[in-house]
């Protein structure tokens, strides 16, 4: 099943009869509390806050709840923030994480230590889900958050940590476009080599779980008429689940554009670990993270858990 828009990601995290629980690292902040309150409210997800005890409270009640409402776990710093919250998940005690008030190097670090368990050897990346009004289905844009200038084995695992968490919520064939501003292999232009080199890795086993394609251009990629014109035999062209994007900087600004210009509305997970991590910037809307901690819930479905 793939998601036509947001709205069926939320109905799907609220239909399973068991609520997710969400680590969120640095909770004492009012955007963070706002978000996860809703999340909660709609049945998406139950926070356990890790920050600050008397301000998690403070900032409880002024959203009209108990001070016990919530499990909160006392932290002095952004750095016990982060390990906290991770040895939450490695216990059991939560599924997924939450970056709050933390800088994402809090929470990241010890999620790849590997006496945590939760490292799976691979890089770790950003999915940014995008609700575009002229489109049927969402839209992947990765990675437009961490990995500066992927290199060529890194942009696989990107792939493969695409492919994994849309297999998970339902995708059966996820498949991906590498973005190029030609249709053609050019010594010149290393993100063609690289696309080319990943749609072989793809055809030869070495690139599990979906389809690549590339090089390809955005307008082919997102316009089959115009794939047809241009003579680009693809049956995804205009379809696409996911962009691949050459580096951070085109990754984001592409996602912003859209965002801003396009009027869609955005969702971001990290991934690459055994557990997604709700990562959005301070500026994120309480929507925007709400529909993030959706999306992360139901990541951590079994197959075909509330499908």
């Amino acid at each position: 099943m793939r998601f036509s828009h947001f709205d069926e990601v939320l109905e799907r995290a609220a239909a399973h009869p068991r609520l997710r629980r969400a680590a969120v690292a640095g909770a004492a902040d009012e955007h963070v509390i706002e978000a996860v309150y809703e999340a909660w409210k709609r049945r998406i997800a139950e926070p356990v806050l890790v920050g600050d005890l008397e301000k998690i409270r403070m900032l409880l009640r002024r959203v009209g709840l108990s001070e016990d409402a919530f499990s909160i776990v006392q932290a002095e710093t952004p750095e016990d923030c982060g390990r906290i919250a991770v040895e939450l998940v490695r216990d059991g005690k939560a599924d997924f994480l939450m970056k709050g008030f933390v800088e994402t190097r809090d929470l990241l670090r010890p999620l790849v230590h590997r006496e945590n368990g939760l490292n799976l050897g691979r890089t770790i990346s950003h999915m940014a889900f995008l609700d575009l009004p002229v489109r049927k289905h969402l839209l992947v844009v990765t990675d437009g958050g961490m990995i500066i200038r992927p290199s060529l084995e890194e942009k696989r695992d990107i792939l493969i940590n695409a492919f994994s968490l849309l297999r998970k919520i339902g995708y059966e064939n996820p498949t991906a476009a590498a973005l190029c501003a030609i249709e053609h292999a050019d010594p010149k232009m290393t993100e063609t080599t690289d696309a080319a080199a990943l749609v072989q890795m793809n055809r030869d086993g070495a690139l599990p779980g979906g389809e690549v394609w590339g090089p390809i251009s955005y307008d082919i990629a997102m316009d089959a008429e115009i794939a047809r014109l241009k003579g680009y035999d693809c049956p995804y062209c205009g379809d696409f689940d996911l962009l691949l994007s050459h580096d951070m900087a085109c990754g984001n600004i592409l996602s912003k554009a859209l965002i801003l210009n396009a009027g869609a509305q955005m969702a971001g997970l990290v991934v690459g670990a055994r557990v997604p991590v709700v990562l959005n910037s301070r500026g994120s809307s309480a929507r925007e993270k709400m529909l993030s901690l959706a999306l992360a819930a139901v990541s951590t479905f079994d197959s075909q858990e509330g499908m």
